[in-house]
């Protein structure tokens, strides 16, 4: 499957790189330098998060993660995957390689999946450092407040829809 999602993102990537090279030839190379630039620049962002993630992953307490939050846990460990995941500072290699962890040490995937909403949708690290020094602050907390029953819906949701 990560073979086909490989092969589809290269596609689009292709697609989009000749229809800029057919349209504007200039733009394709200012493209292609900014993208080697960038490409240079989060290297090796992306190497030190993934080994930081493989020591956070390895820091879990893995005989306590089924107690948190396994499958039987029921509401309470999905409030506990909220609050974690809202409390989770970092990028995608952090909160997505926790959650892997949490998922091999025992925790159900409607807890991982709630934990990986409440990270996506309100970190509050994110919303402290990025979201309330761009907006007021009553936009943010208020936008905070209408999300927060999202991570139990989306772990609902995987519940009703079958054993994920």
């Amino acid at each position: 499957m990560n073979l086909v999602i490989d092969i589809a993102l290269w596609a689009i990537v292709l697609a989009l790189g000749l229809t800029l090279f057919l349209r504007d030839q200039p733009m394709f190379a200012d493209s292609l330098r900014f993208a080697r630039r960038e490409f240079f620049a989060l290297l090796p962002r992306i190497a030190i998060g993934m080994i930081g993630a493989g020591f956070i992953a390895e820091l879990l307490p893995g005989k306590l993660i089924p107690g948190w939050l396994g499958v039987e846990t029921g509401t309470p460990g999905l409030l506990l995957a909220t609050v974690l995941g809202a409390l989770t500072p970092g990028g995608p290699v952090v909160g997505f390689a926790i959650a892997t962890a949490a998922l091999k040490s025992g925790a159900g995937a409607p807890q991982v999946i709630a934990y990986t909403t409440a990270w996506a949708l309100f970190a509050l690290p994110r919303v402290i450092v990025f979201e309330i020094p761009a907006m007021p602050a009553r936009v943010v907390w208020l936008r905070v407040a209408v999300s927060l029953p999202l991570p139990f819906l989306a772990a609902w949701a995987a519940m009703l829809t079958g054993r994920p």
